[in-house]
């Protein structure tokens, strides 16, 4: 009897292991077809010389690439965009999440012109900041009317500023709304608590929220890391593939390497900016588990 019993919970644990396999088959095989197998055959290509005559060269392609100056200003101005921007993207929209989940009037308002940009497609954002920064456009045409000489912003120092602002701009909305969610989630029983034992805003707001708010900066930090590296479309579109120097990034060098159909180049350069978020993103793991086991204590 006890046997019987053993073997009908072992049929039942297999068929419940199938299920479980059978739902989630679909999306590992996609997931296999369509991520796994193309990024091992982009590593397979970094460490051959082509893919017709496909002879094993191992580190060369990454030595190459190390000394290849168009590569290394792309990745510099890839890395210092992006310890600018991130740290912007999660800062500026908590700051507007903490003061729309204040009382003031207008809120719904304000949602609205902050989430705006999140329906606007990038062209049409991109043709505005061509309107405005383009050598004869907006704002010379107010610098001209002061009696100044123009400038060409988009070959100026300004370049990267601008860049940044479209970045901030376009991505600042859906970061607010992420924050405003977690926000909701606190327990208002913790923000009382405080409030009666004579604790001050920033107390409230360092203990008390931002350790709750931990997995929502985490995934807003990644999120803003990606779309930082994404940024290459709207440069792409304002200055075409050949930007000025400031605003060369690692996808402008893919780019025009696939026009080359280098995928040596291409390949090599891939794996390089994965390893790196890679590490980014284990390095911000690690801080948001910390945190994590703070809230959960």
């Amino acid at each position: 009897m006890v046997v019987r019993i053993m073997n009908v919970e072992k049929k039942k644990k297999l068929l419940k292991i199938t299920k479980s396999i059978s739902f989630l088959a679909p999306s590992g095989l996609g997931v296999l077809a369509f991520f796994i197998i193309p990024f091992l055959v982009i590593v397979y290509y970094s460490i051959i010389d082509n893919p017709i005559q496909t002879n094993f060269v191992g580190v060369k392609n990454y030595v190459q690439l190390a000394h290849n100056q168009a590569f290394l200003q792309a990745l510099g101005n890839t890395f210092r965009f992006s310890v600018i921007a991130v740290p912007l993207a999660v800062i500026l929209p908590l700051l507007l999440a903490m003061l729309l989940d204040c009382r003031i009037p207008g809120k719904s308002i304000f949602r609205t012109i902050y989430i705006s940009p999140l329906v606007v497609p990038v062209a049409s954002v991109v043709l505005v900041w061509q309107v405005m920064f383009d050598k004869n456009g907006a704002l010379n045409s107010i610098i001209k009317g002061m009696g100044a000489d123009p400038v060409n912003w988009m070959d100026s120092v300004y370049n990267q500023f601008i860049v940044l602002s479209l970045f901030l701009w376009k991505n600042l909305g859906y970061n607010m709304i992420l924050f405003m969610a977690g926000l909701g989630d606190i327990p208002m029983e913790l923000i009382e608590v405080a409030k009666l034992e004579n604790a001050s805003s920033w107390q409230i707001f360092w203990k008390i929220k931002i350790r709750y708010l931990s997995s929502t900066v985490f995934f807003v930090m990644i999120i803003s890391l990606i779309n930082s590296f994404k940024i290459f479309r709207e440069v792409y579109l304002l200055t075409g593939g050949y930007p000025y120097g400031n605003i060369y990034y690692l996808q402008h060098f893919m780019n025009n390497q696939f026009e080359k159909l280098d995928y040596s180049k291409i390949s090599t350069a891939a794996v390089i900016m994965s390893i790196f978020m890679v590490i980014i993103i284990g390095l911000l793991f690690i801080v948001e588990d910390k945190f994590g086991k703070e809230v959960e204590e």
